[in-house]
């Protein structure tokens, strides 16, 4: 358990962020916090490098209405402070905070505060021993650095921990997953990390996390992007929602364009995502220029829109043609349709919950 939230077992995989505000930064941090939890995310993770980063660190957990994992760094008196103020999970790696008395005092005050650990190992920073051994990052390193650490805490008996065995390198991540759930039965945390940019990071992430979960490795996830870290949860989203894994939001499903689309099919798909963001409830919206395979898709989701001529567009309800609207009502249109949706399967959701407590 990361605070209220399951990680692991027959648990939903989550989906993490962390943010780049200056911790001593309260109001700034709690205020990307709230735009992190507005666009779904699970779990936020929070740096804590200074004394003064934690010496407020209880407003921010207080503050959040999602765990809030702390991230420490060989300093494991921040840890202490963190486990103290609130903090759902340590971010550390036992080796590297020193000695085994300073393991034993983190693990107590973990214990003392319900905190969960999470081991992550990184490719970047693996220990010396393991590099003049092995010689350069690879699997059986990035393995044996896990199961080290994990020793570590069971030594204490601690065993509310989850681990990561990341890397920049997608083949090298992936490699050392697949070595790690072959060596242990806990909760994996996936991500490739500083995948990159928006749109490089979100395809290795993509390729790297997807196969994993694919071969049904992992727990909870990270989408490490150089983007603002509400752009993470919506691609760690659209990964768990590719793969049939979560649902949540609306799932577009839109047609590249070419000569024959009826309207501007880029520009009408963008600013649907844009303004249908806060829709939580899962749902499809098709969204094509034509007709060629227009009706195709529509018949196979919620909403659909197809592009007609003269500027009128076809509208499907739940896969049946409804009725037509004009290029210039077409967005205000299908937003609202989305939303109507939306509230109608929401009702539906809460009368099954009634009928079922009643029984």
């Amino acid at each position: 358990m990361v605070g209220s939230v399951p990680v692991g077992g027959d648990a939903p995989i989550t989906v993490q962020t962390m943010t780049n505000t200056p911790t001593e930064d309260v109001a700034a941090t709690i205020d990307q916090i709230r735009r992190c939890e507005d666009a779904g995310a699970d779990i936020v993770r929070v740096s804590c490098p200074t004394e003064a980063a934690t010496e407020h660190f209880d407003r921010i957990t207080r503050a959040a209405t999602i765990p809030v994992v702390a991230d420490i760094h060989f300093h494991y008196k921040r840890a202490l402070e963190a486990a103290d103020k609130g903090a759902a999970c340590l971010r550390i790696n036992p080796g590297n905070i020193g000695s085994d008395e300073r393991v034993a005092e983190v693990v107590r005050a973990a214990k003392a505060n319900g905190c969960a650990i999470r081991i992550g190992v990184n490719a970047g920073s693996l220990e010396k021993d393991l590099l003049e051994k092995y010689g350069e990052p690879c699997p059986e390193a990035l393995v044996e650095s896990a199961l080290d650490h994990i020793k570590l805490l069971q030594d204490h008996d601690f065993h509310e921990f989850k681990v990561a065995v990341k890397a920049s390198d997608v083949f090298l991540a992936v490699a050392a997953y697949q070595g790690l759930a072959d060596a242990v039965d806990c909760p994996l945390h996936l991500g490739i990390t500083e995948a990159g940019g928006l749109i490089g990071g979100t395809v290795k992430s993509a390729i790297g996390i997807g196969n994993l979960l694919w071969a049904g490795i992992g727990d909870t996830i990270r989408v490490s992007l150089s983007a603002e870290p509400e752009e993470e949860v919506r691609v760690g989203f659209e990964i768990l929602k590719s793969l049939g894994l979560r649902t949540r939001g609306v799932r577009v499903v839109s047609c590249p364009s070419c000569a024959r689309q009826g309207f501007d099919v880029i520009r009408t798909v963008t600013a649907l995502e844009e303004r249908l963001q806060h829709i939580k409830t899962p749902l499809s919206l098709s969204v094509l220029g034509c007709v060629v395979n227009g009706p195709g898709e529509a018949r196979e989701t919620d909403i659909g829109i197809t592009g007609g001529g003269n500027g009128k567009h076809m509208v499907y309800l739940s896969g049946v043609t409804d009725h037509h609207v004009q290029s210039a009502d077409m967005l205000d249109h299908i937003v609202a349709l989305v939303e109507a949706k939306a509230a109608e399967i929401e009702d539906g959701m809460i009368d099954a919950g009634h009928a079922e407590a009643a029984e």
